[in-house]
């Protein structure tokens, strides 16, 4: 393992979402996983099935969050950076490069950052990690629905679907919308 070049792959999920966390995945693979590409290209019980084999077979992973709080606090950039930062943080062995999906480097003060666009479908590593943070994300967001039954985030997961916009315009935002977004504004007093 000392003479293998170890890339971290890292992605985020969750951005574009009206409600809930930012979640980041950070994982550096060991042997290669069939079926890896863009989370959001893969359906949910195929996204199931990687997480856990990635988890399994990986050699090393760490998830990153960022609550609603602080997104809501902090904005948008702050808050990926926050995450990535935490899943970062869990990989505890040495690694060469980071790669980023996406052309904006949120781990400024890292040296070895490589920013690839569509890193998520060409990267191993990186598809890797939008899966794990992908799979997370949905999980944290459908136990959000056991407190928030009202709003279907465990349809949706938070995006801003037909039917979000309908629960939203009928029962107002809660605690868990992103209140800074134009669609949510108007709820602001």
């Amino acid at each position: 393992m000392a003479n293998d070049f170890l890339i971290v792959g890292l992605d985020e999920v969750g951005r574009g979402c009206l409600a809930g966390p930012v979640v980041a995945g950070a994982v550096i693979l060991g042997k290669p996983i069939v079926g890896l590409m863009d989370s959001k290209k893969l359906n949910k019980v195929k996204r199931q099935k990687l997480d856990i084999i990635i988890r399994r077979d990986a050699i090393a992973f760490g998830i990153g969050i960022t609550s609603i709080e602080d997104v809501n606090m902090h904005g948008l950039t702050w808050s990926i950076s926050h995450a990535m930062k935490n899943a970062l943080n869990s990989i505890n062995i040495k690694f060469d490069k980071i790669i980023i999906d996406g052309n904006y480097n949120f781990l400024p003060k890292e040296s070895n950052v490589e920013l690839i666009i569509k890193a998520d479908n060409t990267i191993p590593a990186v598809s890797a990690a939008s899966i794990i943070a992908k799979t997370h994300r949905d999980n944290l967001m459908i136990n959000l629905s056991k407190e928030f039954p009202e709003y279907g985030f465990e349809k949706h997961v938070g995006y801003g679907t037909k039917l979000h916009f309908e629960m939203i315009n009928k029962y107002g935002p809660c605690i868990q919308h992103r209140m800074f977004y134009k669609p949510l504004a108007r709820y602001v007093v």
